[in-house]
């Protein structure tokens, strides 16, 4: 076997966060959802390897993130996020805001898929946080290191996006409560884990506003046998 053909079958076979994760605004903070599913294979040898994959993250105390990609890139990407903030709150000694936070993720990604390998690192995330003055802001870091400021809703590249846009064309508005939203995230989810082979076995929503981070649903989807 050639190189080429290992390279494949590696890539073919890395653990991946397809998933379907959503960011809606809302008047009064953010709401985050996702899917519990992470999947390996390809050319029609998919498989579900976890039904329990937590996607919604904590950076720290005030900043939430979700991400789409290959599950080894995310863990990393995550750790790195989180360690590079809290230096940068150590020599600053101030807090960095949810924008800085953007960037800086942003700059991680863009520097990973151009640094020279033979599997480059692919992560899409949905950043979300509360700034001091209590202003709650949401953020979409694309695959290739772009970071976007959400006005009011994004799934990123994850494989559930085309569900969940088509979901929320029709029902977002644009003085949506937080209240509303967590359901509303839910029902994306649920939409999405309706087509979308790359999603499923849970739903997560937490919401962040000037109270904080809050998870508001956990719960999983159990298959029921007749």
């Amino acid at each position: 076997m050639n190189s080429d053909n290992k390279m494949d079958d590696i890539k073919n076979y890395i653990l991946k966060s397809n998933t379907s994760i959503v960011g809606i605004v809302c008047k009064d903070g953010i709401v985050m959802a996702a899917d519990r599913r992470s999947t390996a294979g390809g050319g029609g040898m998919g498989i579900v390897m976890n039904k329990n994959s937590k996607k919604i993250r904590k950076v720290n105390d005030y900043l939430v993130a979700s991400y789409t990609g290959g599950v080894a890139d995310i863990e990393t990407t995550h750790k790195v996020l989180a360690a590079e903030l809290r230096l940068k709150e150590l020599k600053t000694k101030t807090r960095p805001s949810v924008e800085e936070a953007a960037n800086l993720l942003a700059m991680l990604t863009y520097r990973s898929i151009r640094t020279p390998t033979m599997i480059p690192s692919i992560v899409g995330t949905l950043i979300a946080g509360v700034n001091e003055d209590g202003t709650t802001e949401l953020y979409s870091i694309e695959p290739a290191g772009a970071a976007t400021k959400v006005e009011d809703y994004d799934a990123n590249f994850s494989s559930g996006m085309p569900y969940i846009l088509g979901l929320l064309e029709n029902r977002y508005k644009k003085d949506l409560m937080v209240k509303e939203g967590i359901d509303l995230g839910a029902d994306c989810i649920k939409s999405s884990t309706q087509r979308d082979t790359g999603s499923g076995n849970g739903i997560d929503v937490v919401t962040v506003t000037k109270a904080g981070i809050q998870e508001a649903i956990s719960q999983e989807i159990a298959p029921n046998y007749k």
